[in-house]
């Protein structure tokens, strides 16, 4: 069985912010009525790559216009928060959703975006090491003492719990299988961008893990990959919307790198074009048939359970977007269903 859900940059079509939110809720609508596993809302600041700077104030609002899918963040970019704050926002969303939150936390891809906030990229991956522990801590007690590099606390009373006990569901951007030592004990789901080849090795020692762990197959987290996705009625149809769409997009994946006059880090996983884009594997455009037969390809290579699919990306129309994603619910979803 194949999963799929939505991954979702939410960045900048050159509408206004207003009109760019509430497209987005519609087609969130859209999303949860065609029956897709949950929505995952990247965090980026200072580009135009994302517009909801703030996840969890667009998750709210989701959350609102929403009924049964599950949602969150992938990930909260934990060095830019202070953690007990966002542990408390974590417990309200979880209720407000009725336990619908999947919670990612990471320390955040794009370093030079660290920069900008005033926070060293050299310190980011111990204060997200400090962070989680403190979001750990918080779900498992009811008052917390905590004395670290970064962060210090000293009698906070937990006066809130989330919904899904002990904590929402854990995702983690999983860089390669060793972090699978440290994901699979603790129950997490794992996301991979780029080759197939890691993702296959990612989600072997993730198998491997789980049954030397002894768990129940059935239970596996979900192993999932990030592909840019564009359907339409046939092949030139939708490779025209991906190429315009994907042009804008991809220069706002690069807008900071650029103004810094730094070198790209992930020009390997994201060509500038959508053609270039196909041919190493990393996305599709076409008919449902061609989608289906890619992603029959994609599970079998890439041995995931679950594909976070990139369907709204720069300037494509609510239009087009809409007609991809029920293409895509209605024509290729079911084949992957048992």
């Amino acid at each position: 069985m194949l999963e799929f859900g939505i991954f979702d940059h939410l960045d900048s079509d050159g509408a206004a912010l207003g009109a760019l939110l509430e497209s987005r809720l519609k087609l969130l609508e859209l999303i949860e009525a065609e029956g897709f596993a949950g929505y995952h809302l990247a965090e980026h600041h200072s580009t135009p790559l994302g517009m909801a700077s703030s996840p969890s104030v667009f998750l709210a609002a989701a959350i609102a216009r929403t009924r049964r899918i599950k949602l969150g963040p992938l990930v909260y970019v934990l060095p830019l928060h202070h953690p007990l704050r966002l542990y408390e926002e974590i417990c309200m969303l979880d209720h407000l959703s009725g336990g619908r939150l999947m919670l990612g936390v990471g320390r955040g891809g794009a370093l030079i975006e660290h920069q900008r906030y005033g926070v060293d990229p050299a310190a980011a991956p111990a204060m997200y090491h400090e962070a989680f522990a403190v979001l750990m801590r918080a779900f498992d007690s009811d008052m917390l003492d905590f004395a670290g590099k970064f962060y210090n606390y000293k009698d906070y009373v937990v006066q809130a719990k989330p919904v899904q006990r002990p904590h929402p569901p854990l995702w983690y951007g999983a860089p390669n299988a060793e972090a699978i030592a440290w994901a699979a004990p603790r129950r997490i789901n794992v996301v991979s961008l780029g080759p197939g080849l890691r993702a296959r090795a990612i989600a072997d020692r993730y198998r491997q893990e789980w049954k030397t762990l002894g768990r129940d197959e059935a239970a596996l987290p979900k192993i999932g990959i990030t592909r840019h996705i564009v359907l339409a009625e046939n092949d030139a149809e939708a490779k025209r919307i991906a190429a315009g769409a994907y042009r804008r997009w991809r220069q706002a994946m690069d807008w900071l790198w650029r103004r810094a006059g730094a070198d790209f880090v992930l020009k390997d996983i994201y060509p500038q074009d959508f053609s270039a884009l196909e041919k190493i594997g990393h996305g599709i455009a076409g008919a449902p048939v061609t989608v289906c037969d890619y992603l029959k390809r994609l599970q079998q290579d890439a041995g995931v359970n679950y594909v976070l699919c990139q369907m709204i990306f720069g300037d494509m129309t609510f239009a087009d977007a809409a007609r991809s994603i029920r293409l895509f619910a209605r024509e290729v979803m079911p084949a992957f269903a048992k």
